[in-house]
């Protein structure tokens, strides 16, 4: 399942509608991130931006990327977006899986993905001004080593 919203979520309640009823499922796996302050403190907002139609079909296709590599029982991916503060609630990420090592893989996979394919926009509004957040060389290498995995 995927979302794409501006409203907060609440994690367990996520997590429990994920697993409800579901006894084959022997492992969720769940990642949340926050926004976190990355300007020595001068963060006032982060505004996320995104095409809705663009988002949802990239989102999608690293769903259905993850579901071919592992069996899952269930995968949820909720993305917020809109004026966000340090400390809110941006992204979270489960996977549901008869063993733990597919969730932990999944999730991991699912996160590395979304930082690197997702199609979202990030700005800083900080003391200082605005400034658009680049990609990060981790997170694309993150990526790569998923690729390479995938190519032996």
């Amino acid at each position: 399942m995927i979302r794409v919203q501006a409203e907060d979520f609440d994690m367990g309640t996520e997590i429990a509608k994920l697993s409800a009823n579901n006894f084959d499922i022997g492992a969720v796996c769940a990642f949340l991130g926050l926004v976190r302050d990355m300007t020595d403190g001068t963060l006032q907002s982060l505004t996320l931006e995104h095409y809705p139609s663009m988002t949802k079909k990239e989102l999608l296709k690293i769903e259905q990327e993850a579901r071919a590599r592992w069996s899952l029982s269930e995968c949820l991916i909720v993305h917020r977006y809109g004026t966000l503060t340090r400390g809110d609630q941006i992204v979270l990420v489960a996977t549901a899986s008869q063993h733990r090592e597919v969730a932990f893989e999944s999730c991991q996979f699912l996160m590395d993905f979304l930082k690197t394919r997702a199609p979202f926009w990030k700005l800083e509004n900080t003391s200082k001004g605005e400034k658009w957040v680049a990609a990060r060389a981790s997170d694309s290498s993150a990526t790569a080593r998923w690729m390479e995995a995938n190519n032996k």
